[in-house]
């Protein structure tokens, strides 16, 4: 059995003194932090290294080569008109702040139910296996339906308020939790469970003490991809009928053939959906940092 720190509850590998003081004050845990700092020097690395790669790259398109510019505007352009959005004070329905803010809650609110819903789901039907074998094909089909033939009908149902983005939004990250969370209970090693019980463990000890944390991985890894997807619900949503949000001025700038401010709204998508995908891998690093520790022994 792991040796534990004198001075804390973490194990002793984890802990940075291993049990040791220095004055009577224990010295700081800095092996996690070690790994949240070398996580973001690397992001940090990646983005300084390739950003520059790819305005140089756009620069050449445009001014070099003479690519159109209701193909491909100038950078220039491109970020005048970002800079020119942002500028803008958040409550200004003209800013981009303020569409953003829509388009972000919109995006939030339908990840947190689809999540919520795809992962107890997913508990549920590996839990019981006839209910999975009888419905997991009616999700399945439900899931190929095309999320934009469904969005006029949201609009039908909700009318053009937030609850139509929140619910397409919903739809589209319950499918990749549910399966993540399915795989991660099919993941559960059947030694485990079997030793649990001959140590008379309880249904709800199985739960919180072996099955749970096999499938916090798994859960995490769907988390990840229904982050991203959410932005693209909202946008979908939006793109059928509403009166704000960055979908609704994607729809305006094509329709304007405002080529450089479509450019921009793109980029601030793609920011939003990088932030939201690293919201959640810092809170996998929170809760879930043995599976980081496992994979980077495994690396070595």
């Amino acid at each position: 059995m792991p040796r534990g720190c004198a001075r804390c509850s973490m194990p002793e590998e984890d802990c940075s003194d291993g049990g040791r003081s220095v004055g009577g004050a224990p010295l700081r845990h800095s092996g996690r932090e070690r790994a949240r700092h070398a996580a973001a020097l690397s992001a940090i690395h990646h983005f300084t290294c390739d950003s520059p790669r790819a305005a140089c790259g756009w620069w050449l398109a445009t001014d070099v080569l003479g690519a159109p510019t209701y193909v491909l505007p100038r950078p220039q352009d491109v970020l005048r008109a970002l800079l020119g959005g942002l500028s803008r004070p958040p409550w200004d329905k003209a800013s981009y702040w303020y569409h953003a803010g829509i388009t972000m809650w919109e995006a939030v609110l339908g990840f947190a139910i689809g999540s919520a819903l795809g992962a107890l789901l997913g508990l549920v039907l590996s839990h019981w296996p006839i209910l999975g074998k009888s419905w997991y094909p009616y999700i399945v089909g439900f899931q190929s339906l095309p999320k934009v033939a469904l969005a006029p009908l949201m609009v039908v149902w909700f009318g053009f308020g937030l609850e139509g983005k929140v619910f397409i939004t919903a739809i589209i990250t319950f499918f990749p939790v549910l399966v993540n969370m399915m795989a991660g209970y099919q993941a559960v090693e059947p030694e485990r469970i079997e030793l649990a019980r001959s140590c008379n463990a309880s249904e709800l000890h199985l739960f919180t003490k072996i099955i749970i944390p096999s499938c916090l991985p798994f859960l995490f890894a769907g988390l990840g991809v229904a982050s991203v997807l959410s932005i693209l619900g909202a946008v979908v949503g939006e793109f059928v009928g509403a009166s704000a949000g960055l979908g609704m001025l994607l729809m305006q700038f094509t329709q304007a053939m405002e080529i450089a401010q479509l450019f921009a709204v793109i980029l601030l998508l793609a920011v939003i959906g990088f932030l939201m995908n690293h919201v959640v891998s810092l809170v996998e690093r929170r809760y879930c940092f043995w599976a980081q520790r496992s994979n980077a022994t495994a690396r070595t």
